[in-house]
């Protein structure tokens, strides 16, 4: 039972992305949105798994990802809210 496997492991590239994949998964993203992380891969021409797909744009490649350091305020609100809620 369980759900099935999210890719066929044999051919797969695992380890660091290059920078013509990303740009290969960014182009695809912007012109065709992304649907179904499952299928995006070999829509796209990409040897990775759909999840590995997923996790490089959420985290590394979208385009409203701040980056940087906190601004003045930012962190004065980050200091009022961990003082009334504490870690929470």
């Amino acid at each position: 039972m369980g759900r099935s496997p999210c890719c066929d492991k044999q051919g797969l590239k695992k380890g660091p992305w290059t920078p013509e994949e990303d740009k290969i998964l960014v182009d695809f993203i912007q012109s065709h949105g992304h649907g179904s992380w499952r299928s995006l891969p070999k829509l796209a021409g990409l040897l990775r798994c759909g999840k590995s797909c997923r996790l490089r744009w959420t985290n590394y490649l979208r385009p409203d990802i701040k980056r940087g350091p906190f601004t003045p305020e930012e962190d004065k609100s980050i200091s009022q809210l961990h003082a009334i809620l504490g870690n929470k």
